[in-house]
């Protein structure tokens, strides 16, 4: 597999599910560690059961029907599922390294997550005002492929990115995802993409660092 990471960043790949809580435990603990200048920065791509987590910004009526287990999350944003067959990645990195910009941050992180679909054939972009990766659904109107949320400790970044490949996309249907009830949910599978989770991996990591690029200082600039 062809990974575009430095050394000084560690790659994580879980095939297996891994629980939301102790994914969030463990994320919180290595984000501080980061900081603290005892750990490595972190990729960790992984899936979770089925679960519904609460941003900061999350509505109690858009809970609909928690027919899965709730968890509050600390990240930015409103409700969101993650369950099988989508695929999450983590993004832990010291932006006091970096630009401290959290904006470009995530702009970054949206960008790759939209070339690593153009990869797939599959067109996306940003949408304004609206969370998230979007794209053509199968009846031609706009739906949701991807969600980005994140939290910022310490100029070290938690939480980062989520791709549906192939869930149960009636799992969406207990939340208002994102808090935007008027588009769809969509995934490769319905868009008629058999894509695993290594085919994902691999174009995701060739991607990487273009990613980190797009983080660095500008020429002549001082990140603090």
């Amino acid at each position: 597999m062809d990974i575009a990471l430095p050394d000084s960043i560690e790659l994580r790949r879980d095939l297996a599910q891994v629980p939301y809580r102790a994914a969030l435990e463990a994320m919180t603990t290595r984000n501080a560690a980061i900081a603290d200048g005892t750990a490595k920065e972190l990729v960790w791509l992984l899936e979770h059961p089925p679960v519904y987590t609460a941003g900061t910004s999350a509505a109690a009526d858009e809970l609909l029907d928690p027919r899965f287990e709730v968890v509050e999350a600390g990240r930015g944003g409103r409700y969101t599922y993650h369950g099988p067959g989508q695929r999450v990645g983590y993004v832990l990195l010291d932006l006091k390294r970096r630009a401290r910009d959290v904006r470009g941050f995530v702009h970054a992180m949206e960008g790759w997550v939209i070339a690593t679909l153009g990869d797939f054939g599959v067109e996306s972009w940003r949408a304004p005002g609206r969370i998230g990766i979007w794209t053509r659904d199968v009846d031609g109107r706009e739906a949701k492929i991807g969600a980005i949320g994140v939290r910022i400790r310490r100029w070290v970044t938690m939480h980062g990115f989520s791709v549906n490949l192939a869930p149960d996309l009636s799992h969406f249907g207990g939340i208002v995802p994102c808090g935007i009830d008027e588009f769809g949910v969509t995934s490769l599978e319905r868009l008629g993409l058999a894509i695993d989770f290594d085919q994902w991996d691999e174009a995701l990591l060739k991607r990487a660092g273009e990613f980190l690029a797009a983080l660095e200082v500008p020429c002549g600039k001082d990140a603090a």
